[in-house]
């Protein structure tokens, strides 16, 4: 036993030195060629100050700036992803001649104040591009860049638009967004008017407590770098076992339930979609200014593609000038969030294969960089294409001036039945034309104890409940609470491209349900891979201002927030949709009561029926790509 003991131990000590000695390459790299000023308490106009790390090119010239904030931890000292990351993009930045600078949100880590998710203040980013501007090696123009909480704040800055915010590169910023268009996302809080269950656990991992050890106010520079070198002020959380975690009743002692930190789910967790407490911190809405060009990055399974472009398509036609409008480049990769760069010769993406999907990132960004922050003409507006997206299926990059393209035609896909279309055993189908010959309405029971479980799609940040991705949805597909409607195998390759849009004539004998909707391409074997899913809650089908209960027996036009993708259906593939009334746990189930959703832990079987005739034409709109 003591041999194996030792041996353990020599193991572990191997390890942990690669990974000291790994870390120590890059910093040795850093070092070579840059001078690292730590733990720099940058003020700001109430007195708060942030910690900031700056890192400075070995050079006399005055030099731009790649300025990332972010809530996670950046402190150099560690052995963590994090950090070894924080030094490999200041090295990027840095071998290209910029300075880099990361800092941290009010409230994390050594930064001073209290920390609120969509809550800090925009003038935060504002006093610190000010700070930035005036530094004496500074060429007075700075570029934001970073993907998820590093990228969502640079949105609602723009609509400041500080002076020397000369470009942005936002990348996986979802949560970001507010209100743009018919989209509530309210930060990816909502989908629809349904919770996505994304923040609960994305909270229990980064919230910290409020009995943390603290920083005394006002600490000397000496002292935070010193202590720093035996304190990061990152605790690690027991783990959970989210697919569990999620189950629990009521929704609003979710994290109660499982110990965490509650305080601000708490509060976040009773604001209805329209509350006005969305509109008074940190997101972007569409009544705002936008100043900044911007080169934007999505990924077709992230958590809110489509919103995400409905942003892009907002700031090209709304941006604060025709400069503005002009600067804006978009690239939507066949990923998961925020992984841009694992794409492979063979990137597969949950099940699916996407083929070779890699671009060279870095290189784009730094001449977008190259051309807004050194003024240099290096083409980049001639040789970059204005929409730059990759179609699945024919695994293919290709290039539009628009999003969607121009060529684009919507073309109406109908649901039809005898009446028996629950399951991928059932009689639905998508036709061009609406049902005129079948039993003109499909039904199914919709339990909120057993609902629908959630299978790939767009996530982020749930831990082991939900994989994202493209999966097979066969399995999913034999429950007689989803129906599903499919084509008849195609007779010709047909490119679907851009927003989709879906119509359904719901009844049901409760006062509120949710409807689901899935997109699917169905292989000649069977194999069904999932492209985009949506949501509505019924209450909110007439707006998110208001609440509109159903009454037994009447049947209602529901339209469901807009998905999207680029997907070719080979020759001898199917469409399909699948439509239930729930998809947990990415989002939150409807308990059908009528009640708050949030504070109840009983719910009731819904009898849900999706009306199909010419007096009820429930439908999808696919843009379809002329040749």
């Amino acid at each position: 036993m003591s041999f194996s003991f030792s041996r353990i131990l020599f193991s572990f000590f191997i390890i942990a030195s690669s990974v000291l000695n790994a870390q120590e390459s890059i910093r040795e790299k850093v070092l070579k060629i840059a001078a690292i000023q730590e733990k720099v308490m940058m003020p700001m106009r109430d007195g708060v100050r942030l910690a900031t790390d700056i890192y400075l090119p070995k050079t006399d010239q005055k030099v731009p700036i790649i300025f990332s904030r972010t809530p996670y931890n950046f402190n150099s000292w560690g052995d963590g992803k994090e950090q070894t990351r924080t030094l490999e993009r200041a090295y990027e930045a840095l071998k290209r001649g910029y300075a880099y600078v990361v800092q941290n949100e009010r409230g994390r880590f050594f930064s001073e104040g209290e920390w609120d998710i969509l809550g800090v203040p925009l003038t935060d980013g504002y006093d610190a591009f000010s700070w930035l501007q005036k530094q004496e090696w500074s060429n007075g123009k700075i570029g934001t860049l970073g993907c998820s909480s590093t990228a969502e704040w640079q949105m609602a800055v723009a609509a400041l638009d500080h002076p020397s915010h000369a470009a942005m590169v936002p990348q996986g910023f979802g949560a970001g967004v507010g209100v743009v268009g018919s989209y509530f996302e309210q930060g990816n809080w909502y989908r629809g008017g349904a919770e996505q269950l994304l923040f609960p656990s994305w909270l229990y991992g980064v919230e910290q407590d409020k009995f943390k050890p603290r920083i005394p106010a006002g600490a000397a520079q000496e002292d935070l770098i010193r202590i720093s070198r035996f304190y990061d002020l990152a605790p690690e959380n027991p783990p959970v076992d989210w697919a569990e975690a999620f189950k629990h009743l009521p929704l609003q002692d979710l994290l109660k339930n499982i110990h965490g930190k509650k305080e601000i789910f708490d509060k976040m967790i009773r604001r209805k979609p329209n509350d006005k407490a969305w509109y008074e911190g940190g997101l972007y809405h569409d009544t705002m200014g936008f100043g900044v060009p911007s080169f934007w990055f999505v990924s077709w399974y992230d958590v809110s593609v489509a919103p995400n472009l409905a942003l892009f398509n907002h700031v090209r036609e709304q941006g604060d000038d025709a400069y503005v409008r002009d600067h804006q480049y978009l690239v939507i990769a066949p990923t998961l969030h925020c992984r841009y760069t694992r794409a492979t010769e063979n990137t597969i993406v949950g099940e699916r294969s996407m083929g070779d999907a890699r671009l060279d990132y870095d290189a784009q960004i730094y001449a977008w960089f190259d051309y807004l922050l050194k003024d240099q003409s290096n083409g980049f507006q001639e040789n970059t294409p204005r929409v730059q997206y990759y179609t699945m299926g024919s695994n293919q990059w290709k290039a539009s001036d628009t999003w969607p393209p121009k060529n684009s035609t919507m073309v109406n896909y109908y649901l039809n039945s005898n009446g028996r279309a629950n399951s991928r055993f059932g009689d639905g189908k998508l036709e061009s034309t609406p049902d005129t010959k079948g039993k003109k309405q499909d039904s199914f029971y919709y339990d909120p104890m057993n609902p629908v479980t959630s299978y790939g799609g767009g996530v982020c940040c749930t831990g082991n409940a939900v994989e994202g991705g493209s999966f097979d949805q066969r399995d999913m597909e034999e429950r007689e609470d989803i129906l599903v409607y499919t084509s008849d195998p195609l007779s010709e390759g047909i490119e679907v491209t851009g927003f989709i849009e879906s119509t359904l004539y719901l009844s049901s004998d409760v006062k509120d349900t949710d409807l689901t909707l899935k997109i699917i391409d169905v292989y000649p074997d069977g194999s069904a891979y999932n492209l985009d899913e949506t949501i509505q809650r019924v209450r909110y089908r007439s707006g998110y201002d208001k609440e509109v209960f159903m009454k037994k027996g009447s049947v209602y036009k529901v339209e469901l927030t807009p998905m999207a993708t680029s997907n070719y259906f080979k020759k001898g593939h199917r469409i399909r949709i699948e439509v239930s009334s729930s998809n947990f746990p990415r989002f939150s189930r409807n308990l059908n009561t009528g009640g708050a959703n949030i504070d109840e832990t009983e719910g009731v079987v819904a009898r849900n029926s999706i009306h199909h005739s010419t007096r009820y034409p429930s439908h999808i709109k696919l843009p379809m790509l002329k040749k």
